[in-house]
């Protein structure tokens, strides 16, 4: 129970009042910090790196053009994987794209300016380009100079690291160490001429002659190929959406024009690319359909001579009209056998390479199309085959085999290569048959040819293989014309649906508004952590509330700071001041604190600790006393530590520590102060056994002997916290000052004379609040002027003396 006493106490002691009244006082400190932290927000931003962000929307589909037949788009156009969004994602972020793009714009040279605070890429800026030897080696990472004389010189300067220098040839993409024999180099070269040193050779072109370079001075940078790469690599390529098929590219950079050459060329790069690869199928079967185009063509032209020179050698030039129709008849049956044959041959090419090749080529794949064959399922496996090769292809040039997407593409077509052969047995059977049935059929009309005459046999004979040739011949003939049309009408399957461009876009970084703002609650939050850690962590006692919440003695009053630290006699040196009045206000309010009726009044004021006031106190209130007419004496009875005796000039040879082993009598001890009504009694020198003397008979005679000669006796006595003395003497008082400074005393230490009120030990007995404060305009209260007698505030102008001191006064009495 008394647990949770102490803890609804110690939570109503937690005033949120008070608090921000106590963060609201350190508002110069919160002023200063956000002033500091606006300048260090306004120095980022003005001396970071403008970072811009620009983007490019493209999408990616699989384009065929509308003027083939769909047999045209089986055999030449083989269309694009099922997940080509993602392997365009991975195309545009892998290695051997992007050096594609790096060396077609040259990114590994770098157009600098100096700037303000850094060296500036003004890439797109300058009137000139450099073309490069890629043949040479070139110095790398060294800024070189270009300060131009006129429009035809100028003067290169490199100034050359003291430890180790790299040279970088861009052709063999190697790098070797070289040391120069000076730190400078510096010459004058020819514009547009070659300029060849042993650590560079380049040309530089003028792109805008009409453009004065005289006295213009520019630094470009030769750096690693590699390293350009990889910081390009960084591109961000995703989908807008899942499953979708549009794709945004965006990279970051300082320069925008950089920025919007890279993205359109890396698109460019990939749409030239996507082309090619796409008819690359047509143009290897164009390459075979060719060769055997010749290869017909020319057994043609051969059959055509012989059959010519037979008809005149025989003089034999038409078949008669049974032979006419035989001729027809076995040419048709000629074309089925053909075409089954042809068909077989492609079944046992295909069947063969499926079976000896375990890692399928797409390029070796012919289509089925080429020989008519026109089942379904095996158009549809063998596209499914290729499909899946061209996209394992292009994965595993930039991905490793444990990549998930390519295992799963690997068990496809292992898969589809199963139900292919399948496939493939199940037709070659039946195309074996239907060649048996038409050899049948040929075998019967061969019979017949023997009716004719011999002369028109062999002429037939040649009709008929003139006529299989020319079939093949034409057939071939249009397959090479479609091959070529889809080489021809390519259709690309990347489409630019928004261009990067500059158009006036903010940079990403440093991001201005939100510096300042993060600046304004560093500057706010931080000086506030501290304001709650220090008073979170101050033990001391502040206010009068604080005393009033944690204590059941009442407090009497409240003492000012002293401001005039050399004069401790304020009351009576300086009787108009603030302080001055706090006393007179404590002499109103302790009458209060008087039960009985006597004469004379004893007040001993005390402490828990040395330095809280209690001898100003003393001092003090009994000059007030004093002041308004009563008799009264000052008795020093802090025997341990006196310094009563130096604030009056007095002599401390002498005191009450004599009187108190009965060498002196009480007149021989009592001194006049200089100040009228007003006696002091000095402790005197420091005796061995001062508790013994507070106790004896002479102590209770000697406060006898006062009440009957002082109106006020007023005791200065020593801290009840450190030695028991003072307790001593309570037993003579009629009303107890007990002091507690502002900013000093520790909450904890009034609490034992606290409990000894509680228990009834101790009576008439106050708190007074000394060297108070008022830290925040809010914080003092009006009972803080009023009720405990410090002064009026800022409506007590007039009433008291000035007591303001300089800034510099401030200062050197802090130090």
């Amino acid at each position: 129970m008394k647990e949770n006493n102490k803890f609804d106490i110690e939570l109503q002691t937690f005033d949120i009042k008070e608090y921000f009244f106590k963060i609201i006082s350190y508002w110069k400190l919160f002023l200063i910090v956000i002033v500091f932290a606006l300048i260090i927000a306004k120095i980022v931003n003005t001396t970071s790196k403008r970072i811009f962000n620009l983007k490019s929307v493209i999408t990616v589909s699989d384009e065929q053009n509308p003027l083939f037949s769909s047999s045209t788009n089986i055999a030449f156009n083989w269309g694009g994987p099922s997940d080509k969004v993602e392997t365009i994602i991975t195309i545009l972020k892998s290695r051997s794209h992007n050096e594609k793009v790096v060396k077609r714009l040259n990114y590994n040279i770098d157009y600098l300016i100096d700037g303000r605070f850094r060296k500036e890429n003004v890439y797109g800026k300058v009137p000139f380009i450099i073309v490069l030897d890629s043949l040479k080696y070139h110095l790398k990472g060294n800024d070189i100079k270009l300060e131009f004389l006129n429009n035809d010189e100028v003067r290169i300067s490199v100034e050359f690291d003291d430890e180790e220098n790299r040279l970088i040839n861009y052709y063999t993409n190697d790098s070797k160490s070289f040391m120069p024999n000076d730190l400078i180099f510096s010459q004058v070269f020819v514009v547009e001429s070659t300029i060849e040193t042993p650590f560079f050779s380049f040309k530089i072109l003028n792109q805008s002659p009409l453009f004065d370079l005289a006295d213009k001075t520019y630094f470009i940078r030769f750096n690693g190929f590699d390293s350009t790469v990889k910081k390009y690599q960084k591109i961000e390529v995703a989908t807008t959406k899942k499953g979708t098929s549009i794709i945004e590219l965006s990279i970051n950079g300082t320069n925008k024009k950089r920025i919007v050459d890279f993205i359109n060329t890396t698109v460019e790069v990939l749409d030239e690319d996507q082309r090619r690869q796409k008819i690359k199928y047509a143009l290897k079967t164009q390459k075979y359909i060719d060769t055997l185009f010749d290869v017909e063509a020319n057994s043609l032209k051969n059959i055509e001579s012989d059959l010519g020179d037979f008809k005149q050698r025989n003089n034999i030039y038409d078949l008669s009209a049974e032979g006419s129709s035989l001729l027809n008849e076995v040419t048709l049956l000629d074309g089925e056998a053909q075409s089954f044959q042809n068909r077989i041959s492609y079944l046992i090419n295909l069947e063969n390479y499926l079976l000896n090749n375990n890692t399928l080529k797409s390029d070796y794949i012919q289509a089925p199309a080429i020989v008519n064959i026109e089942d379904p399922n095996i158009i549809t496996s063998v596209n499914n085959i290729i499909v899946l090769s061209k996209t394992r292809e292009g994965l595993e040039k930039r991905v490793n085999p444990s990549y998930p997407p390519l295992i799963r593409i690997n068990d496809e077509i292992k898969l589809e290569r199963q139900i292919l052969l399948e496939q493939i047995g199940s037709l070659k059977s039946i195309l074996k048959n239907n060649l048996n049935s038409v050899h049948t059929r040929l075998t019967k009309i061969n019979s017949k040819l023997n009716r004719l005459s011999p002369k028109e046999q062999k002429l037939l004979n040649f009709q008929r293989k003139y006529n299989i040739t020319e079939a093949n011949y034409n057939y071939l003939k249009q397959k090479s014309y479609e091959a070529g049309t889809a080489i021809a009408a390519n259709v690309s399957d990347i489409k630019i649906l928004d261009i990067a461009k500059d158009v006036g876009q903010m940079p990403i970084s440093p991001k201005q508004p939100f510096n300042y703002l993060i600046a304004l609650m560093l500057g706010t939050i931080l000086p506030m952590l501290y304001v709650l850690t220090k008073e979170t962590l101050n033990n001391k006692i502040q206010t009068v509330e604080e005393i009033e919440k944690s204590y059941k003695i009442p407090v009497l009053g409240v003492i000012g700071k002293n401001r005039h630290d050399k004069d401790r006699l304020v009351v009576h040196r300086k009787p108009n001041s603030t302080i001055a009045e706090s006393f007179r206000a404590l002499r109103s309010n302790i009458q209060f604190l008087f039960n009985n009726k006597s004469a004379s009044k004893t007040i001993v004021i005390t402490s828990s600790v040395s330095g809280e006031g209690k001898t100003l106190c003393a001092e003090n209130m009994a000059t007030v006393f004093a002041l308004s007419g009563k008799k009264t004496v000052l008795v020093g009875l802090d025997l341990r530590k006196p310094k009563m005796h130096a604030d009056f000039e007095a002599d401390n040879t002498i005191g009450v520590v004599n009187y108190l082993i009965g060498e002196k009598s009480l007149e021989e001890v009592t001194t006049f102060s200089g100040i009228d009504n007003l006696d002091i009694i000095t402790s005197g020198p420091v005796p061995p056994n001062p508790s013994e003397l507070l106790i004896s008979d002479y102590a209770n005679e000697l406060f006898e002997k006062l009440k009957g000669k002082y109106e006020y006796i007023i005791v200065d006595t020593p801290p009840v916290g450190l030695v028991a003395d003072a307790l001593e003497l309570f037993i003579y008082s009629d009303a107890i000052i007990y002091m507690i400074r502002q900013n000093y005393t520790q909450r904890g230490m009034p609490k034992m004379i606290d409990v000894k009120y509680e228990n009834n030990e101790v009576k008439n007995i106050s708190y007074v609040l000394n060297d108070f404060e008022v830290k925040n305009k809010y914080g003092a209260g009006y009972g803080y002027g009023y009720g405990y007698g410090y002064g009026y505030g800022k409506y007590g102008n007039g009433y008291h003396q000035d007591e303001k001191i300089s800034l510099m006064q401030r200062i050197l009495k802090r130090f």
